[in-house]
């Protein structure tokens, strides 16, 4: 199985209860795509190193997932692009 990171940051001024919507829509997003999740993260609000689409702030929240292929991740990258609520995303996969 490979491993992958995912970080992912939300913007600031969202309710506390739609913070925690967008990190339990993508929870079961990747589980829906057949990701085990190894470890999830809500790691709070934390600065930006730098202003992003105007945000100096955001919540940060980290996923390590393992899956047999690439599908969930993918799917991931695209609903994060689309969702207006995550201004920042990264995937990394780890290397054994």
């Amino acid at each position: 199985m490979r491993k992958y990171e995912i970080m992912f940051i939300v913007k600031p001024d969202l309710e506390e209860g739609a913070v925690k919507s967008v990190f339990d829509s993508v929870k079961t997003l990747l589980e829906e795509q057949k990701a085990n999740i190894v470890e999830a993260k809500e790691m709070g609000q934390k600065e930006l190193a730098y202003e992003v689409n105007k945000y100096k702030n955001g919540y940060y929240f980290y996923f390590l997932v393992e899956t047999n292929d690439a599908k969930a991740v993918k799917e991931f990258d695209r609903v994060a692009l689309i969702n207006e609520n995550i201004i920042r995303h990264l995937v990394v996969k780890v290397e054994e």
